[in-house]
C-alpha cells in the first residue's frame, strides 16, 4: 500500500491519479494534520508521498516528521513542499527562490545518478509552483541530482534511506509526461520490493 501524506494541496489528487495508472498496489490519502507516525507505521506503507501544499514544511503537519522518524524504513517521495520537508530534516536551509515559479517550465538538468531517475534523459522539461527553495546541502548527507541553469536545487537523495525529493511537480501536464510516468514508475519499483519483503 502507497500512502499518500496531503498537505491540502489539489495537485495531491492529480498525484493520486498518475500513481494509480501506474501501479495496482492500493494507494491511502490522509492529510497531514490527521495521523501519526505510530498510525502510519501500524499501516506498513510500502511507500510514501509528500505531497506539494502552501505554505512552509515546517508548518505542513506531520511531513516533517515523517522524514524525521520513517526514513530508511519504506522509500519516500517529496514533491515540492514535500521536497522541502525532506532538505528541511536533513539540515538545508529553506528560503526564498531566486525566482517565483508559479506555472512555469523549466531545463531540469539532472547532475547525480540516482535510481529515482533511472532511465531519464538527462535533461528535461518540469513545471515548477514555488516561491521557496532549499540551499545548503553541503552540510547535509542528501546528493543533489538535479538543478536548474541558475543552479536552483531541483531534486535531492538519500540513495542508502531510499528518500528522495524533486522541487518540480511530475504530476503537473506542463512537465515531460515520459519523463514524470518515468521517475514515478521508479519510484513504485522501489516500493514493490518492500511489499514483496512483508
Amino acid at each position: 500500500m502507497l500512502l499518500i501524506i496531503d498537505n491540502y494541496d489539489s495537485f495531491t489528487y492529480n498525484l493520486y491519479q498518475l500513481l494509480g495508472e501506474l501501479t495496482t498496489q492500493k494507494i491511502k490519502v490522509i492529510k497531514n494534520d490527521e495521523t501519526t507516525v505510530a498510525q502510519i507505521l501500524k499501516l506498513k506503507p510500502s511507500g510514501i508521498v509528500l505531497s506539494p501544499g502552501p505554505g512552509e514544511p515546517k508548518n505542513a503537519g506531520i511531513t516533517e516528521d515523517v522524514v524525521r522518524y520513517l526514513s530508511g524504513k519504506q522509500p519516500i517521495l517529496g514533491v515540492c513542499l514535500g521536497h522541502q520537508a525532506i532538505c528541511e530534516v536533513y539540515g538545508a536551509k529553506i528560503t526564498a527562490a531566486k525566482k517565483l515559479m508559479h506555472g512555469k517550465t523549466s531545463s531540469i538538468k539532472l547532475t547525480a545518478k540516482s535510481k529515482l531517475f533511472s532511465k531519464c534523459p538527462i535533461s528535461f522539461q518540469a513545471a515548477r509552483y514555488h516561491s521557496l527553495a532549499a540551499i545548503g546541502l553541503k552540510n547535509t548527507t542528501l546528493t543533489l541530482v538535479a538543478d536548474t541553469e541558475d543552479n536552483e536545487i531541483m531534486a535531492v537523495s538519500d540513495e542508502r534511506k531510499q528518500v528522495f525529493g524533486v522541487q518540480f511537480h511530475p504530476e503537473s501536464i506542463m512537465t515531460d509526461s515520459k519523463v514524470a510516468r518515468q521517475i514515478l514508475q521508479n519510484f513504485i519499483e522501489m516500493t514493490r520490493k518492500v511489499e514483496v519483503a512483508k
